[in-house]
């Protein structure tokens, strides 16, 4: 087996970017994506993409600085299926981590779906520590294309960041 090293970058994601990105969600997350991008165009998030030369994202998430007060909250994190547990997750992450130090804040914040332990190893290998558990929720499309509540429980997790 041979391994290919691709150079990433990480940048800010923009309305342009939105269609090339169907493998995050659903339609209900993508037709929410703009209020996110308007969001971060008045400073209260960051939204972030990670792009391989083709500058196509790979992987997206944001970070809220109003979702709790004195950390940023990361949260929206999404890899392209077909490149999960290739380490640009642990990219997007650290940029997040480095954003939210450039707004002189110390503590990172997210929360992951208890049914999800892949995600929560790979914030604990980041360093990331249980602190909580609340119970979340938003709309997503059913099967026939109607409007659905997702309910989950999720626990809260926590860095501090020197």
């Amino acid at each position: 087996m041979s391994t290919i090293h691709v150079p990433l970058a990480v940048r800010d994601l923009t309305p342009a970017d939105v269609p090339t990105c169907t493998w995050s969600g659903d339609r209900r997350h993508l037709e929410k994506l703009p209020v996110q991008l308007a969001r971060a165009r008045d400073g209260v998030v960051d939204y972030l993409a990670v792009c391989p030369p083709s500058d196509i994202p790979v992987a997206i998430g944001g970070v809220d600085y109003e979702a709790r007060p004195g950390a940023g909250v990361i949260w929206q994190l999404a890899v392209m299926p077909a490149l999960q547990s290739c380490g640009i997750g642990t990219v997007l992450i650290r940029a997040a981590e480095d954003r939210i130090r450039r707004r002189d804040l110390s503590t990172a914040e997210l929360s992951v779906e208890e049914d999800n332990p892949r995600a929560r190893a790979l914030y604990e290998r980041l360093g990331y520590h249980a602190y909580g558990s609340e119970k979340d929720g938003w709309d997503t499309e059913g099967p026939d294309g109607a409007t659905v509540w997702h309910e989950t429980m999720c626990t809260l997790m926590r860095r501090e960041l020197r």
